[in-house]
Formats: C-alpha cells, sequence, structure tokens
C-alpha cells in the first residue's frame, strides 16, 4: 500500500491542476457538456487538494517546496503559510460554484468564445493558487503578473469599443504599477535584506525609517489590484465584462490577490514590530480611510448595479488595508477575516446582479421596484450579501469589521475607528435602498419574469448560505488568520 502524499506535493499539484485543465479545455471545443465537465472537474479536484493540505497547516506544518533558483538568491518557489492557506481556501472553493454559475450565465445569455473564456478563468485560478503559495516576492510577482494577462481576454470577452477601451486602461494600470512601482521595491528589498523571502517576523527589521516608508508607498501603490485610490479605475471600468468575471475580479480571485499581497507584505516582509517602532506605515492608516470614505460617497452617486457594487468593492478592499494599516495582531486578524467574509457576500451579490440581468434585462438600481417579489431567491440572496457588506450579524462581515474596530480602540486610532463607524452607514445607504426597493415597492405594469435557471440561482444561493455560516462556525478562517500573526 503506497504512503500518502505529502503536503509538499499535494501544493504542487493545486498549482498545476487548473494550467492542466486549461490545456484539456479546448479538446472539447465542440463538445460543451464535457468542456464544463472538466471544468468543474478541475474545479473539485482543485478544492479537494486545498482542503487536504488545510489540516497539517492548522497543525503548525509549513509545506514547502525549495524550488528552483533563477540567479543567486533568487529563487522560484513555494511554501504554505496560515494566510495563504486561507487564500487559496477561498479562490478554490469559489471557483467551483463561479463555475456552475458561469454555465447558466454563459449559456443563456448566448456569449461568444465560451472555450477561451474557461481557458483563461482555469489560467487566473492556476495564478491565484501560486500567488497563495508563493514564497518569496519573485514567485509572487511572476504570479501576479500571470494573473493580470490571464484575465485581460476576460475583461475584453465582448470585443466592442467599449470592452477594448476598458481593457487598455485595465492593463495600463496594473501592469503599468507593478512594472514601476511593484518591481523596483522587490529589488529595493532584495538589495537591503539580501532575500525576498517571506519570513514570520520581516525581513526589514534594522532598516530606517525614511527608506521603510518609501517602499511601502511603492508596495502599496505597485500592488494596484488593490485599488487603493488613486490606482482603483480599472476596477469600475472592468465591469464591462460578463458577470462571471466581475465575480472573479472582485471576489476570487484579482482584487483578493491584492489586497493579500499587501497583508502578505505587511506581516512577512516589513514586519509589524519594525513598522510600529518605526512609524514608516503611520500614513497608510490616513490614505485607507481616504479611499473607504471617499468610494462608499462615489458608489451612493450610481445608479448602475454593477458600477454601485464596483465602487463598494474599492471601499470593501481599503477596509482591509486599513486594518493592516492600524497595526495590532487583533488588526490584521480582522484584516484576513474581512478577505474571507468579502469573497462570499461580494461574489453574492454580482451573482445577483447577473441573475437580474439573464431573467429581466435590468441594469440599474432604478429599475428594480418590485423584482424581489418576481425573484426572491436572487434579491434574498442580495440582501444577505448586502448585510454581509454592512457588517450586520449574523453574516461573515460582522466579524472582521469587529476586530478591526478592537484594533482601533486598542491603539487609541480614533480616525479609524470613525471611519469604520461613517462607512459602515455609508454601506447602509447605498445597500439598503436596493433591497427597499426589490420588496416593498409595486413593480411596474409591464413586469415580467421570474427566477433566472438553475444554475445561477443554485450557485448564489450557495455563496449566500457561506456568508451566514462563516458567521456561524469561523472556526477554520479565524484560526488561519489567528496563526499568521504568530512567530
Amino acid at each position: 500500500m503506497s504512503a500518502p502524499a505529502s503536503p509538499a506535493s499535494l501544493m504542487l499539484t493545486a498549482v498545476a491542476v487548473p494550467f492542466v485543465a486549461a490545456l484539456v479545455i479546448p479538446l472539447f471545443h465542440r463538445k460543451p457538456n464535457l468542456r464544463e465537465a472538466v471544468t468543474l472537474t478541475a474545479a473539485v479536484v482543485l478544492f479537494a487538494l486545498v482542503v487536504a493540505i488545510t489540516g497539517p497547516v492548522l497543525d503548525g506544518r509549513r509545506p514547502a517546496w525549495p524550488g528552483i533558483q533563477v540567479m543567486p538568491g533568487i529563487t522560484l518557489a513555494f511554501n504554505i503559510e496560515p494566510l495563504g492557506m486561507l487564500f487559496a481556501l477561498i479562490a478554490s472553493g469559489l471557483w467551483i460554484v463561479n463555475s456552475v454559475y458561469s454555465i447558466g450565465y454563459m449559456r443563456t445569455n448566448k456569449e461568444p468564445r465560451q472555450t477561451g473564456y474557461y481557458i483563461c478563468f482555469a489560467i487566473a485560478l492556476g495564478s491565484t493558487m501560486g500567488i497563495a503559495f508563493a514564497a518569496n516576492l519573485f514567485t509572487l510577482f511572476l504570479f501576479y503578473e500571470a494573473l493580470t494577462l490571464s484575465t485581460f481576454p476576460l475583461v475584453t470577452h465582448h470585443r466592442d469599443d467599449e470592452a477594448m477601451r476598458s481593457g487598455r486602461l485595465y492593463l495600463m494600470l496594473l501592469l503599468g504599477s507593478s512594472l514601476m512601482l511593484f518591481l523596483p521595491a522587490i529589488i529595493i528589498t532584495f538589495a537591503v535584506a539580501g532575500t525576498t523571502d517571506f519570513r514570520a517576523g520581516g525581513i526589514l527589521a534594522g532598516t530606517g525609517g525614511g527608506l521603510l516608508a518609501l517602499l511601502l508607498v511603492l508596495y502599496v501603490f505597485g500592488i494596484g489590484k488593490a485599488a487603493i485610490m488613486p490606482m482603483h479605475p480599472w476596477l469600475p471600468a472592468a465591469m464591462v465584462a460578463p458577470t462571471p468575471v466581475s465575480a472573479l475580479l472582485h471576489a476570487v480571485a484579482v482584487v483578493k490577490a491584492g489586497v493579500f499581497s499587501i497583508v502578505k507584505v505587511i506581516v512577512y516582509i516589513f514586519g509589524l514590530d519594525t513598522l510600529v517602532l518605526t512609524g514608516a506605515g503611520d500614513w497608510l492608516a490616513y490614505v485607507a480611510s481616504a479611499s473607504v470614505l471617499l468610494a462608499s460617497l462615489i458608489a451612493l452617486t450610481r445608479d448602475n448595479l454593477k458600477a454601485r457594487l464596483a465602487y463598494s468593492t474599492i471601499s470593501q478592499l481599503a477596509y482591509v488595508v486599513l486594518g493592516a494599516a492600524i497595526l495590532t495582531p487583533i488588526s490584521l486578524v480582522g484584516a484576513a477575516m474581512h478577505i474571507a467574509a468579502h469573497a462570499v457576500c461580494k461574489i453574492t451579490l454580482f451573482f445577483a446582479a447577473g441573475s437580474i440581468y439573464t431573467a429581466a434585462h435590468l441594469t440599474q438600481v432604478s429599475e428594480l421596484d418590485g423584482i424581489g417579489r418576481r425573484m426572491p431567491w436572487t434579491m434574498t440572496a442580495f440582501g444577505i450579501g448586502a448585510l454581509g457588506m454592512i457588517g450586520v450579524p449574523p453574516t461573515a462581515g460582522f466579524l472582521g469589521k469587529w476586530f478591526m474596530l478592537n484594533g482601533a480602540m486598542v491603539t487609541a486610532n480614533w480616525v479609524a475607528l470613525s471611519v469604520l463607524i461613517i462607512s459602515t452607514l455609508l454601506n447602509a445607504g447605498y445597500f439598503l435602498p436596493i433591497v427597499f426597493r426589490a420588496f416593498f415597492r409595486p413593480s411596474p405594469e409591464d413586469a415580467h419574469g421570474g427566477e433566472a435557471p438553475w444554475p445561477i440561482v443554485l450557485a448564489l444561493s450557495v455563496t449566500a448560505a457561506s456568508a451566514v455560516l462563516l458567521f456561524l462556525m469561523p472556526e477554520i478562517p479565524l484560526a488561519l488568520s489567528t496563526q499568521m500573526m504568530a512567530r
């Protein structure tokens, strides 16, 4: 009887599975059922592999692959720390439901180029696994760029003028910020520390506060996927893509790769103690706070549903950065928990927006009067996702905000505390009117239709339930978030 596979070999297999799927999917270009069966099978296998690794990581093991040396001191290598484990669980789990949703959405709306869509989606998930398991900044950067390039065809899926303009902005901001800011930050870090490895406590201890502040600026704005203002315009522009792509951008991979990378850099490159002692990160809380409030205010003005959700995402991502910027262990736990909460809540909201478009061909908030009575499953799920983003228990969004509030109170950071409270009211201001319209206003006389096809409704029901279950059973993400701060 053969010995069970080691966590390290499972980790490498998990990175490889989506890329293998991307090679197999085009073989069934003319057989959509088999093509989508490959996608679903790969998603389930990936999630099973990630779950199998989670137990050893929770037990304190850190699976690692020493990798390939590219040049002295620079290696392509993987290892798993708790934050990366949490990110991998989120992305791999949501790939399954997004794939189910995609089948209903892409077929019902007769979207073109569906084979290319599933190929790029698989490559994006493989890149996401590479980011989650990266052992150093060099590996993270390679997969970060691969994620940008693999999602560009998804953003430009419709190939019309608007899609191509949005795609050019997407590439310009994400590639430009990473090449002009993120990459120089990595080079300077290597020159100063002699390594780019992620290590508990950071690798930049003893570095001068001025240089640390400069490096943090380069990282925060160079990691453009986090959409911290003013690096955010690519995100609302990318809403021209099909709704499952919007869900990928906002919940499964792209923006999560951004905030994950910022939190990982703060914890494992700078180190919490170093930033607190030098004061080099004091400015970040103000920048994140400005993004939280400004994006929320803009969301209040948007009638297009996906545009409102896009600016909500910019604000919610800034919550994660704000939690990290408070620079306390409990606020960093809150930042990590909010990554998970935002994933399940925001994907639910985008799934609901796509369901409304598919069934009723409506895109504006002002058009949604009475739609909750025609589409009760969709709008109930939307309501749960909205409550999660506001931070109302029993939804997952409450947990991250609670830990961040505690961190702000512990450090007497009254700016962060005020921003968390004010922005919660703003969140309610742009989400609750949608729910009110849907359930408490009469439908127009010419209103018609019911729910979207069952794969769409099934997927959004699962993610809405997950938003509640994550509140009721937070043990695994909470344990991983807490382990992230262990030395």
